[in-house]
């Protein structure tokens, strides 16, 4: 813990920075926020199919329920401009609150949302406004937590403490996927009809935990000492278009890697119970256990890059990803619980946790503190809403048929790929100090009157 990266001097904390109280913030209503959006995703691969959209075949009930997942990414792009906004001209802490307070609220409305058959086509319709929600909730989330933590820490251990929020997003997963499996071993009556509303009931609890702890956060001294400096941007995202332009494309094309993350949660699990006809808990199992692994890999490989560098780093995980992807839908396919577990442990718990652990910081490294919530929000959320729509992608162009998995894994590759090429040709980011993040090169002196 007390370790430093080669080529940063130690420097002092910033007067009011407690980076342990901001990762472990960060953490907390990470994974408290993400329990509600990832018992969308379990709700939607096993049961909303048949509860909203009855009148359909199964695979067509499916893949339409699998599209509302989708829906909600759409609505993160305009999530991250408002949200993104609001945490750089009014602070980060303001959009902590206001994010985990929208998630509760949306999440308990699809708990209480009667089905297809007792109102009929008002149901999909309400149940698509909730999801839209909560994706504008999520718009910010991640953003606001990883500026939040970047700002409280110190120059040579950011993507560490960065890493946590990720982190938090992996305690989420496996809070969601654990509560659906004992809900999941209900009899197919009473999961249809209440079973599956009660881990949309417990986000009662959820909302109010987060709103606690996150109130009791302090403001950024990075935020407070640029806002007593110089006066907040009106309009961050005029500035970040018309100065980082660049910088936000880059980060939407490299967030297209979180297409790993919704193929394995949402398209594999559909995949193995519907289409292939695997038992609905094991595959549970293989997510909670490789979050379990993530919880302990992602604070490791953020460690890792504050050593050694974000990029090697960050393209080990997507090389590995891109070739894992085949292994663990193959074995799906085959029904090798074994090799299912081996694959999707190693793959999803350990390598995408080399993603996951560098990309909080990296983004972010990637702009000033005046645009950096808007920055790193609106980049993340555009690719994060194309990676949204992976396994409805997936659904369409794999079908039915049992054997169909290889276009899946070809699509996840390319999508690996891309962040491949982007991340290989971006600046390392790890040694430059915080004040200097998103700044152009700065020449000195004597190198001006030289050029002279």
């Amino acid at each position: 813990m007390d370790s430093h990266t080669p080529g940063i001097h130690p420097t002092p904390l910033r007067p009011g920075a407690n980076p342990r109280k901001a990762a472990t913030a960060a953490w907390v209503g990470s994974a408290l926020e993400y329990y509600d959006f990832f018992i969308y995703g379990t709700a939607a691969a096993l049961v909303f199919g048949r509860v909203f959209f009855p009148g359909s075949n199964p695979a067509t009930g499916t893949l339409l329920a699998l599209a509302t997942f989708g829906v909600g990414y759409l609505a993160r792009p305009l999530g991250a401009l408002v949200l993104g906004h609001i945490g750089d001209r009014h602070g980060r802490k303001k959009v902590m609150v206001a994010t985990v307070l929208l998630m509760g609220i949306a999440t308990l409305g699809v708990g209480v949302l009667p089905s297809y058959e007792s109102i009929g086509i008002a149901a999909p319709i309400i149940l698509v406004l909730l999801r839209l929600c909560q994706g504008f909730s999520a718009g910010g989330e991640q953003a606001g937590a990883n500026s939040m933590t970047l700002e409280h820490a110190p120059d040579d251990r950011r993507a560490f403490f960065t890493s946590f929020t990720l982190s938090g997003t992996q305690g989420g997963q496996i809070l969601a996927t654990a509560v659906f499996l004992p809900v999941a071993m209900l009899p197919e009556e009473a999961l249809l009809s209440w079973g599956w509303r009660i881990p949309f009931f417990l986000s009662a609890f959820v909302v109010v935990a987060a709103f606690v702890i996150r109130r009791s956060l302090d403001e950024t001294p990075v935020f407070e000492e640029e806002v007593a400096s110089t006066e907040p941007q009106r309009m961050p995202v005029a500035e970040l278009l018309g100065n980082h332009r660049s910088a936000v494309l880059r980060v939407m094309l490299a967030a297209v890697i979180a297409s790993v993350s919704t193929i394995f949660t949402v398209y594999a699990l559909s995949y193995a119970v519907n289409t292939v006809g695997l038992e609905r808990t094991p595959m549970l199992w293989v997510g909670v256990l490789a979050n379990v692994v993530a919880l302990f890999a992602l604070p490791f490989f953020g460690a890792l890059s504050d050593r050694i560098g974000r990029k090697p780093v960050f393209l080990f995980g997507s090389i590995g990803c891109a070739i894992l992807m085949f292994g663990y839908l193959w074995s799906i396919s085959s029904g090798n619980y074994v090799l299912i577990f081996v694959f999707g442990i190693v793959m999803f718990g350990f390598v995408h946790s080399a993603t996951g652990g560098v990309w909080p910081s990296f983004y972010g490294e990637m702009f000033p503190a005046r645009v950096r919530l808007t920055g790193t929000a609106l980049g993340t959320q555009i690719g994060f809403a194309i990676a949204g729509f992976a396994p409805t992608i997936a659904g369409a162009i794999a079908g039915a048929e049992v054997g169909a998995w290889l276009p899946v894994a070809i699509v996840t590759a390319v999508f690996c790929t891309i962040n491949v090429v982007i991340v290989a040709t971006s600046k390392e980011t790890f040694r430059t100090p915080t004040d200097e993040l998103g700044l152009p090169t700065r020449t000195t002196d004597s190198a001006r009157v030289a050029s002279v």
